[in-house]
């Protein structure tokens, strides 16, 4: 038989290895819902969230949608991430729209959100930290332009419509195109889901209607990579393609010159100042309404600069 003294150190040794239910609830919880999870785009952007929750010393979740379509299944997720009451939120939206609602009980039970790599259409959000968009497809076009030597007729395969961050490289790029070069002409834009079996499908059937075509943007890693394979199957030759976004297949294309070049965002970096804002925003602290993270264009040329190959991934 053990002792009363023997039984009582054990179970006060044990005590001693097992968080309190009070430092469990003490601890700061930040949801981070994303657009999806089928991109390698999407895990550096969690590498990133991982990063400043580690030196944060909070708890983060990701998570996202299997694919970029499923715009109710996200808003499931964010009601889920609220119920939870978590001290702040990151937020992704797939319909710069639809989830204001959710996002407005947020803000009226005092739950900072910060927006990353998408807007919303709203001024819920305290924060974004993006890319600019805009900006960096207007530099693809430009890109574009350079390759055809300012004329020639090209198409857009768009991931979506209706986020942020669709809209705007979609604009990005077509607006450049219209204001600084006018012998190219922007002969349809197509929607692909930012799937690169659909975006293959949709490159194929562009490439038929338009036998003249001369280039194509495709606006995210699922839509560049499918109008890569859409090229290829078709056996079109001399295409300028430029993509967006980093992957390994478009890595892939663009050393062996399918491909011209692309722009790559800092997704890591998108992750870590989304958290790093969350964290200041529930301490009161003010935060830049938005964290611009930053784009560059790579090519065959650069892609080993260690500047470029930091924010290029697999």
């Amino acid at each position: 038989m053990f002792s009363r003294r023997f039984i009582l150190g054990a179970i006060s040794a044990l005590a001693m290895t097992v968080p309190s239910t009070a430092s469990f609830a003490d601890e700061m919880y930040i949801p981070l819902v994303s657009k999806g999870f089928q991109h390698q785009f999407w895990q550096a952007v969690k590498l990133g969230a991982e990063k400043a929750a580690d030196e944060e010393g909070v708890r983060i979740t990701f998570e996202g949608p299997d694919n970029e379509t499923m715009v109710d299944r996200q808003i499931d997720m964010l009601a889920a991430a609220l119920a939870n009451k978590p001290a702040a939120l990151g937020f992704a939206a797939l319909d710069s729209q639809a989830a204001i609602p959710l996002l407005r009980q947020a803000q009226e039970a005092g739950i900072p959100v910060v927006a990353f790599d998408s807007g919303v259409d709203s001024d819920i959000p305290i924060a974004t930290a993006t890319t600019d968009n805009v900006a960096a497809a207007g530099l693809a076009a430009d890109k574009m332009a350079e390759k055809l030597g300012g004329k020639g007729q090209v198409a857009v395969v768009a991931h979506d419509q209706t986020s942020r961050t669709g809209i705007d490289r979609r604009d990005g790029f077509v607006n450049r195109m219209a204001e600084k070069y006018p012998g190219i002409e922007i002969v349809t834009v197509q929607y692909g889901q930012g799937d690169h079996l659909k975006s293959t499908e949709v490159t194929k059937a562009i490439l038929t209607a338009n036998p003249d075509l001369k280039g194509i943007f495709g606006t995210n890693e699922g839509s560049a990579i499918g109008v890569v394979n859409g090229v290829q199957e078709l056996g079109k030759k001399d295409l300028v393609i430029i993509g967006y976004d980093s992957g390994k297949a478009q890595k892939e294309a663009i050393k062996s010159g399918l491909m011209a070049g692309a722009i790559t965002q800092n997704p890591v970096g998108i992750g870590y100042e989304t958290v790093k804002a969350a964290v200041a925003a529930t301490k009161g602290q003010e935060v830049p309404t938005l964290i611009d993270t930053g784009f560059f264009y790579y090519d065959a040329s650069n892609m080993d600069d260690p500047e470029i190959a930091a924010v290029l991934y697999d």
